[in-house]
């Protein structure tokens, strides 16, 4: 029994082995040797995230290399006798004398649905350990910006459900709008709020985080989950600790993924957070590769590295519109600098953020007299410009009188109104973070101030009176709250309804319906 084991055992691998040279045989004479030609070159010398090759004379700009230890860099700075390649990753195993070759692949990024409610870094690697992102389709990150002729005008609002910004600083879909202020005034938690907002508006969020620290960066993904937004958001990040090529790529990553969803006809917002350390990235890269400083040691061209960036943020004819909310910081309140100059001539406006403001806890710190829209008011509702037409001006006629009333100086009746009516529209402003508010409770609250409804009011009760009235008119007011939604304008039975119901809601108890 063993012996007639053993012999079968025998007939087995010898007919497998029959089947192997078989298949060898079969590939060797059906094989067509075709000759690949290759460019190789050498590292001549390795900097702080950059690198100078020799011998790719056929490079492309910012065409994909690949050193021999496996890294990615981009051909950025193209010389007659060697390339200065910007690195894709850590360059601690990189030395003179390490090969390099060309790819023939210009920088791309993998895009689709399969992003959203992902965190990837600038070259698609996720970083959420939730697996392979299994995308099929990769998009350059470098594109030109729309045609003139294939743009249409901003025509939708982009609701932030931020009552100052909506009703004073409007947005639309397709605008770029920068957020500009010192550190820490609210600057990411004004795009956090925005993205929030989105919810159930079918708007598409891309973040991308360009230079932060890995700790913030963590709380904003954190708030997002949390929120319920996670699931329609794609978060771009490039933390401080990462080589300055991945950080001067990120931004254009993330707009290479909103613009996938753009022309699939979605509407997009993306948030750059923030381009200032972009613009510092890029000019460490510049000097390493010693290209010629300019002013405060920029390159000449940092304002084409912002303007093809965010010329890509439109509202495109045949659908979709990607929206643009670069951030900028700022120092000493110092507007007029280099890069926040180039970026508000860049945009279609700029919502500024005053630390004074944010000092006094007058929160979102927007500063009315310094912000502008030059796009969105005329994709705003019709409801706001019926309740707050006049209120920017007014409250910049406010804020004048109540520094002069600081002199002690006496005042007549007619000022000692509008000082009472502006402290009391500073106070229904203030909204506190994670607390984004639907469009009609906004004209509500807007319209009660600004008819002098809160006029006698202590300033301490119009908080709590505007939460009533919020909860009033979505409760009590449906038909009416669902056409202001709508979009439809306030008529002037409306507007005496509404007028009629908050005063007998506030000469009720707090206790009473």
């Amino acid at each position: 029994m063993p012996h007639d084991n053993q012999a079968t055992r025998q007939t087995a691998l010898t007919g497998l082995l029959d089947q192997t040279t078989a298949a060898f045989a079969h590939v060797l004479d059906t094989y067509q040797a075709s000759p690949v030609v290759r460019e190789l070159g050498r590292i001549n010398s390795v900097g702080s995230g950059i690198a100078r090759v020799g011998g790719l004379s056929g490079v492309q700009s910012e065409e994909l290399v690949q050193f021999a230890t496996g890294l990615l860099g981009l051909a950025l700075s193209l010389g007659e006798t060697e390339t200065g390649v910007i690195l894709l990753g850590d360059d601690q195993d990189l030395r003179a004398g390490v090969e390099v070759r060309r790819t023939g692949r210009v920088a791309d990024m993998p895009v689709g649905d399969n992003l959203l409610g992902r965190v990837v870094d600038a070259v698609g690697h996720p970083l959420d350990d939730r697996g392979p992102l299994n995308v099929q389709e990769r998009r350059h990150i470098e594109q030109p910006a729309p045609p003139i002729m294939a743009r249409a005008p901003v025509s939708e609002p982009l609701q932030t459900g931020i009552k100052v910004i909506d009703a004073l600083i409007p947005i639309g879909r397709g605008q770029r709008e920068l957020i500009v202020g010192d550190r820490q005034t609210g600057k990411t938690a004004l795009a956090l709020d925005t993205i929030i907002n989105q919810r159930d508006k079918e708007v598409l969020c891309v973040y991308c985080s360009i230079g932060q620290r890995s700790g913030a960066v963590a709380r904003f993904i954190n708030d997002l989950r949390e929120n319920d937004v996670m699931g329609f958001t794609t978060v771009v990040v490039a933390t401080g600790d990462m080589p300055p090529g991945l950080q001067f790529l990120a931004p254009y990553a993330a707009t290479a993924i909103a613009e996938h969803y753009m022309h699939q006809g979605a509407d997009v917002l993306v948030v750059y957070d923030d381009l200032t350390r972009h613009a510092r990235a890029y000019r460490e890269l510049s000097l390493l590769l010693r290209r010629p400083p300019g002013r405060e040691a920029y390159p000449g061209d940092i304002f084409y590295v912002h303007s093809r960036l965010l010329e890509r943020a439109t509202h495109l004819k045949d659908g979709g519109s990607m929206t643009a909310l670069p951030i900028v910081e700022t120092q000493a309140q110092n507007i007029s600098a280099y890069i926040p100059t180039n970026l508000i001539s860049i945009t279609d406006g700029q919502i500024y953020l005053s630390p004074d403001l944010f000092q006094k806890g007058i929160l979102p710190a927007v500063d009315i007299g310094r912000s502008v829209s030059r796009v969105g008011g005329k994709a705003q509702f019709l409801a706001y410009r019926a309740v707050a037409g006049d209120l920017r001006l007014t409250y910049s006629q406010f804020e004048e009188l109540e520094a002069f009333s600081r002199f002690g100086t006496r005042l007549d009746q007619e000022t000692r109104r509008t000082i009472t009516r502006g402290r009391r529209v500073r106070e229904v402003l203030k909204q506190p973070q994670y607390q984004p508010m639907p469009v009609a409770e906004q004209i509500a609250v807007l319209f009660a101030v600004t008819e002098g409804l809160f006029d006698d009011l202590a300033l301490d009760q119009v908080g709590p009176v505007s939460d009533r009235v919020r909860r009033h008119v979505r409760e009590k007011l449906a038909a009416l709250y669902q056409r202001i939604q709508q979009g439809e304008d306030l008529t002037d039975e409306d507007r005496g309804d509404l007028r009629s119901s908050i005063r007998r809601l506030m000469a009720r108890k707090d206790g009473e319906q």
